[in-house]
């Protein structure tokens, strides 16, 4: 899998997650990564949420055209399972120890 982004195109928030993603084309116009595999999106996933707690929407958004909503539910899920994350009573997921 692999998403493509128009360069000069502000991405929405998404910089500090796509300097994560592996370019495999870039010319003037386009520039091709690859989407991350679930270990990868788990870690970007911690990244995010290091000192903010956020919710399901907001995770999305920011990783809008990066992954699908599907996914980074199951590895919400997944690290909640592990006790790297906890779901708050506002449905706002948080890092373990800064809630």
């Amino acid at each position: 899998m692999s998403e493509t982004r128009k360069r000069g195109r502000k991405a929405p928030q998404n910089n500090d997650v796509e300097d994560k993603l592996k370019v495999v084309y870039s010319d003037k116009d386009v520039v091709v990564m690859t989407a991350p595999n679930e270990e990868e999106l788990k870690q970007i996933l911690l990244d995010l949420l290091n000192g903010k707690s956020m919710n399901l929407k907001e995770l999305h958004s920011k990783l809008s055209g990066i992954a699908s909503e599907d996914k980074i539910r199951r590895a919400l899920n997944d690290l909640v399972e592990k006790g790297k994350l906890t779901l708050l009573d506002d449905g706002k997921y948080a890092k373990m120890g800064t809630e």
